[in-house]
């Protein structure tokens, strides 16, 4: 059954070579998988405080959790499918990155701001916009037919 699905015997030797990836669309899917891991783990922590502390409102504490673990299996897939290079990830990537950045500019402003959380959203989320619009990403993460 092998030499009908593989004429030359099947072997992984015979496999197509995968296209080099470029510098920098790994370079972005690193950046992904940080931000996916950061997020991981405040969703652990909304998970430990959920049962730790009393909450104000059970229910938007579970809300927030679920959205939280929702936007960790995103970022996962995100990541993941950027090193497989689907043309579909840039628009998703810049989504998620206009996302955090409005949370980032709402951790700039009000009696609690906390300009070290800002900063610590805004600039990855710029990073991933300008690499999601170079040329070797673009090109990579292009329509095939």
């Amino acid at each position: 059954m092998n030499d009908v699905l593989h004429p030359n015997g099947g072997g992984s030797a015979d496999a197509v070579p995968s296209p080099r990836r470029p510098a920098l669309l790994i370079l972005l899917a690193v950046v992904l998988f940080a931000e996916c891991a950061l997020l991981a783990a405040a969703s652990v922590f909304l998970a430990v405080e959920l049962f730790v502390e009393v909450p104000a409102s059970y229910a938007s504490a579970v809300a927030i959790l679920v959205i939280s673990v929702l936007a960790t299996v995103f970022l996962a897939v995100l990541a993941g499918q950027t090193l497989q290079a689907r043309s579909w990830v840039r628009g998703a990537a810049i989504v998620w990155q206009v996302l955090q950045i409005s949370v980032g500019v709402g951790f700039l402003q009000g009696d609690y701001a906390r300009p070290d959380m800002a900063w610590g959203l805004i600039v990855p989320a710029v990073v991933v916009i300008v690499l999601v619009f170079t040329r070797p990403v673009r090109e990579a993460t292009g329509y095939r037919s």
